[in-house]
């Protein structure tokens, strides 16, 4: 059994000592692969206590996930202390449900975090610590303060101070646990209703193919929505983490995968069984969750719970579903239709719900390369896109 413990975990390590065949002090964050080797050696051997001793939480940013992936979860026995990260903001009496905190493992992810939000936390390692973050953020940010902390935890060694980027850029520093990012003129918020890792995909409005299509319509509306289309639907959905989004009637789910991928939880909902395949198909193709009903709408909408978003790519009682959406609704509607008389039907319904109503008519022409590295223009099938926000 491998037990860590963390500092302040209110374990006393002398009780544990005698049957410990090997005590590891680790030393900033991670084990050394020299380290690993010796646990490992020392654990295979059977029925030997091993006990590494970290600073703070070793489950935030520690070596936990480390020893986890090695040992698996049932080898470890955990007994975490303090965080650093909540020890620096109560050091400042700084509430920090609301800040980023960023591993020191890139530079140029760590300084785009600061400049992006008011209230961060910087673990620091090789090439990212106060020098290197006030030199990036000196000429990129209007006003940022900088509290590097030192020796954190330490009841004799403990020390913070407040620097400007300048100041920080040109000074060497040793020893430093944390460092804060604030923006003091605009850190007080709103309460997060959500916390968690710093996630969310790299990209979105994915090609269709990714989807089994091609752009080309079917008779009820596009098997599947053309990129292009799906870029203004998400952008129109708003999906975030925290939301509820429904897909009505596409028949191969992109839309609900891609909110799932940006964070939301998702709903497609499906009246063909080979559409309720595809849609499972797809959802497990980019490892995301997305619940899937099979039945028509808008009758098994009636179990569902309320949708921040809807998006509706099809149906045979469409202004049924549109009025079905529009009213439960908390913020907005999106719809794709291919006949422009559908167009004012839609239009109408969303508007007796109570929404601002607006759409467009997209058709692009997509670059298409051709023998001897020449290139024409292959046109997309048109889509009506109208849309309610509350």
């Amino acid at each position: 059994m491998i037990t860590v413990i963390g500092s302040g975990a209110g374990a006393d390590l002398g009780s544990w000592a005698g049957e410990a065949a090997l005590v590891v002090d680790v030393r900033g964050d991670e084990l050394t692969e020299t380290e690993l080797d010796l646990v490992e050696k020392h654990v295979s051997g059977g029925g030997t206590r091993v006990i590494v001793r970290v600073l703070g939480d070793p489950g935030f940013f520690g070596v936990v996930r480390t020893l986890e992936e090695r040992f698996g979860p049932d080898g470890i026995d955990v007994r975490p202390g303090p965080t650093a990260v909540g020890l620096a903001f109560a050091r400042l009496g700084l509430p920090w449900d609301d800040a980023f905190v960023v591993g020191g493992s890139a530079l140029d992810r760590a300084v785009n975090v600061c400049r992006a939000h008011p209230k961060v936390a910087v673990l620091p390692g090789p090439g990212v610590g106060p020098a290197e973050l006030g030199g990036e953020l000196l000429h990129r940010v209007a006003s940022r303060t900088l509290v590097v902390f030192s020796a954190l935890g330490d009841p004799f060694r403990e020390r913070f101070e407040r620097v400007e980027p300048a100041e920080a850029m040109c000074r060497s520093w040793e020893g430093v646990s944390l460092v804060l990012c604030l923006d003091e003129s605009r850190q007080d918020g709103p309460a997060p209703t959500v916390t968690g890792p710093l996630t969310g995909p790299g990209r979105w409005a994915l090609p269709d193919a990714e989807f089994g299509g091609d752009g080309e319509s079917g008779a009820d509306g596009p098997s599947v929505l053309p990129y292009e289309a799906r870029a203004l639907a998400l952008a129109r959905l708003g999906p975030r983490a925290g939301d509820l989004v429904w897909e009505i009637g596409t028949g191969c789910g992109a839309v609900a995968i891609e909110c799932a991928r940006l964070g939301a939880a998702a709903v497609a909902v499906e009246q063909t069984a080979s559409g309720v395949e595809r849609i499972r198909a797809n959802t497990a193709a980019h490892g995301v969750e997305v619940r899937v009903v099979h039945g028509s709408a808008p009758t098994v909408l009636s179990h569902l719970a309320d949708p921040d978003g809807v998006f509706i790519g099809g149906g045979r009682e469409l202004r049924s579903i549109v009025l079905t959406a529009g009213r439960r609704a908390r913020r907005a509607v999106v719809v794709a239709v291919t006949a422009l008389e559908q167009v004012a039907a839609v239009r109408s319904a969303l508007a007796s719900c109570g929404l601002a109503t607006d759409g467009v008519l997209l058709q692009s022409q997509r670059l298409l390369a051709l023998p001897g590295g020449s290139s024409t223009m292959a046109p997309t099938a048109p889509v009506f896109l109208v849309w309610g926000t509350r």
